[in-house]
């Protein structure tokens, strides 16, 4: 299973496909998108990607992993990661309402079209295939939209919001098993009791 650094490459993967993608239309430079905070002053950038929550789904599995003859690790654990796509309200580049209609537009249909990310291809030393994490539009309502806002203290813009899931994280917890070392065995003949 994935390890801890899955969440970040999760984020690095989806700007990576944002930047192959959108420049130099209708972005200028691939550096015009970032992993990013919309709370964060003076940065330069148009395009944002904002881890805004993160959620535990539950467990996959009640028992353990077999790792190796004799040893056992605990189950993943599975994520939802809760991503914001916004414009950069602080960027120095002067855009207008069509210009950040046509940003929103092109980085929604690229998302739609690259929903599916192979945790193999980002930590390649992973030896079972997982299943892809799957990017789809989070189903919220505006009063939550505003509230993500809100709770950066900036006021609401219009943005794209996105579930990744399941992400499953890895535990590094691994028990060994006790091995039967030494075994009594008794036969004991019909009608013979067992003294």
């Amino acid at each position: 299973m994935a390890d801890y650094p899955i969440i970040s490459d999760i984020s690095a993967h989806i700007v990576r496909m944002l930047r192959e993608k959108m420049c130099p239309e209708p972005i200028p430079s691939p550096n015009n998108i970032e992993v990013s905070s919309p709370a964060e002053q003076d940065v330069d950038y148009i395009l944002g990607l904002y881890l805004y929550d993160l959620r535990e789904e539950g467990e996959i599995a009640s028992t353990s992993i077999r790792v190796g003859r004799t040893r056992l690790k605990r189950p993943p654990k599975p994520y939802s990661l809760y991503y914001m796509l916004f414009i950069n309200g602080s960027s120095q580049m002067g855009l207008k309402a069509h210009d950040v209609q046509k940003i929103i537009g092109r980085a929604a249909q690229i998302v739609n079209d690259g929903n599916a990310i192979f945790p193999n291809r980002l930590q390649t030393w992973l030896e079972a295939e997982e299943a892809p994490v799957i990017l789809s539009p989070a189903k919220i309502s505006l009063e939550e939209k505003v509230r993500v806002w809100s709770a950066i203290n900036k006021p609401y813009q219009v943005s794209l919001f996105y579930k990744a899931a399941p992400v499953f994280l890895s535990s590094e917890i691994v028990v060994e098993e006790t091995l039967v070392r030494e075994a009594q065995f008794k036969i004991v003949a019909a009608g013979e009791e067992d003294a």
